[in-house]
């Protein structure tokens, strides 16, 4: 077999002598896109094996390959509700074929679209965003055009967890029912007779998870007539200690608060602390929900009330649809559905039963 200089890496015109065909040949081996004999494809393989020899990735995109990778863009690593969706994510790109490169951008809306536009450049197949955005008409816009770029790359935006970006931008959509969870947690805890329930999480209006989750909490409350009071609401962070710093916050305050929605499971863990650390009982004295239902949330003790998300499902669709777009052409566009999942940190307010 013939071998390639020492030092030099080798190329496909090297792969090509090896086995003994075409360059051509070799490329459309190693591309799967035209049929190749079996004894062929089994002698450029043996030759790329020997030869040790890694495909251009970035030179196949180049003459309208692809670099078969798929781009996960998320606020955090940390974050569980993040970790599930991305194992979805990767399950099905690996199910795909495809590579799966993880980016964070930690919160910063700038930092996300200087990663799609790098993963444009780096022509991935899909860049997929998980989590909430933000809603301001600048940021939209500049979305909507990176959506529009991408696809003349032949890649594909795609929003995992936050509503469609516009009718004019090229993007996929998987969301779930974000704002009907809220509804539905809220609405079990007022029929169970709560009527001051507390709502710890950042009740941000330009931004798509907050907002979404806060105007089901509110559209719950209206249903049973009657107004949130404003000094049940608290801001924050979606994480353990932003939970625990507002419950206390609360506490301090002497609301007469008898139920907490955590905006995620992780801030229901930290409103968990801060009730204990008080001398609280869950749910005798304070009934606790979530959302998300992440697997620690059924390991609490008390177990969480939360609202589930089909957290692997959004992952796998988002690359499914997005790769096969061409036979999902009418289905760019998907709605989960979400549930509340009754444990042991609910019940009626101390001293009634349950209407």
């Amino acid at each position: 077999m013939a071998r390639v200089s020492l030092g030099n890496r080798p190329t496909v015109k090297d792969v090509a002598a090896a086995a003994g065909v075409s360059a051509t040949t070799v490329s459309r081996v190693l591309g799967g896109t035209y049929p190749v004999s079996a004894s062929t494809r089994k002698r450029v393989l043996r030759a790329v094996q020997d030869l040790d020899y890694v495909i251009n990735a970035q030179a196949r995109a180049l003459v309208g390959g692809s670099t078969r990778t798929v781009a996960f863009v998320v606020r955090d690593l940390v974050g569980p509700l993040f970790a599930y969706i991305g194992q979805g994510v990767e399950q099905q790109a690996t199910a795909e074929g495809r590579l799966c490169l993880v980016c964070t951008h930690h919160g910063d809306p700038d930092r996300e679209l200087e990663i799609i536009e790098l993963m444009r450049e780096q022509q991935a197949e899909a860049v997929v965003l998980v989590g909430g955005g933000l809603r301001t008409a600048e940021h939209i816009e500049r979305m909507a055009q990176i959506a529009r770029s991408l696809e003349r790359v032949g890649s594909r935006l795609v929003l995992c967890g936050r509503p469609p970006i516009g009718p004019d931008a090229p993007a996929t959509v998987v969301e779930y029912d974000n704002e009907g969870g809220a509804f539905a947690v809220t609405n079990y805890l007022l029929s169970l007779g709560h009527r001051r329930i507390a709502f710890v999480g950042a009740a941000e209006p330009e931004h798509t998870t907050t907002s979404a989750r806060f105007n089901g909490f509110s559209r719950a409350h209206a249903a049973h007539d009657l107004a949130v009071d404003p000094d049940l609401v608290v801001g924050g962070n979606f994480d353990r200690e932003s939970g625990y710093r507002h419950a206390k916050a609360l506490l301090a305050r002497d609301t007469g608060m008898t139920a907490v929605i955590g905006i995620t499971d992780m801030v229901a863990t930290g409103v968990l602390a801060a009730l204990r650390e008080a001398g609280l009982r869950v749910p005798q004295d304070i009934s606790v929900a979530g959302y998300d239902d992440i697997p620690l949330s059924a390991d609490l003790s008390p177990a969480l009330t939360t609202v589930r998300i089909p957290h692997e499902e959004l992952g796998r669709a988002a690359v499914r649809l997005a790769l096969h777009r061409d036979e999902y052409a009418l289905d760019q566009h998907m709605m989960l559905g979400t549930h509340v999942v009754i444990r042991a940190s609910t019940a009626p307010p101390n001293g009634q039963t349950r209407n």
